[in-house]
């Protein structure tokens, strides 16, 4: 897992190979697009379930600005890569560098040991304890469900690149 974000990745053995398949197609980039496309529509449920997650964390605090849930939840997102490092599709909570000096809170909010904060600006510390598991319990009710989607997606795009081979 990267150490800059949360996810839930899914992957698939036959996805390397049919993205060497588009590859060698003559409009093989549009057919990326569009394979990264339909991966990405068919995981954006799970992002809204994991964005539901973090906005179900309750807060007692002050209404300081910027709010953490709410810009938590606008840095979940999927995403696809079909080549480079990694290939696959995943939700991931991505780091929040803007929020208040708390870079890692989508890791942190979600952790049973919590984090440290200052109080007030004080040099009175405490530790602040979040939702525990708020994302892989959102997204994990349903991850069968999305690894099949993803896999039908993947069986779509092979379908056609097969199609097209046998003329």
């Amino acid at each position: 897992m990267p150490r800059d974000a949360i996810s839930m990745r899914i992957q698939h053995e036959g996805l390397e190979w049919l993205v060497t398949a588009i590859r060698a197609e003559e409009d093989g980039k549009q057919l990326r697009r569009e394979l990264a496309k339909e991966l990405r529509d068919t995981l954006k449920p799970a992002a809204a379930q994991a964005k539901s997650g973090i906005m179900a964390m309750s807060s007692a605090g002050p209404g300081t600005s910027p709010a953490l849930r709410p810009s938590i939840a606008k840095r979940i997102r999927p995403e696809v890569k079909l080549g480079g490092r990694w290939t696959g599709a995943r939700i991931k909570a991505r780091k929040t560098p803007n929020i208040r000096g708390f870079a890692n809170a989508p890791k942190r909010t979600q952790s049973r040991k919590g984090w440290r904060t200052d109080t007030f600006g004080r040099d009175n510390w405490r530790v602040q304890f979040g939702r525990v598991e708020w994302f892989d319990r959102a997204v994990a009710a349903d991850a069968d469900s999305y690894r099949r989607a993803c896999q039908q997606a993947l069986d779509d795009m092979a379908a056609r690149i097969a199609a097209r081979a046998r003329g």
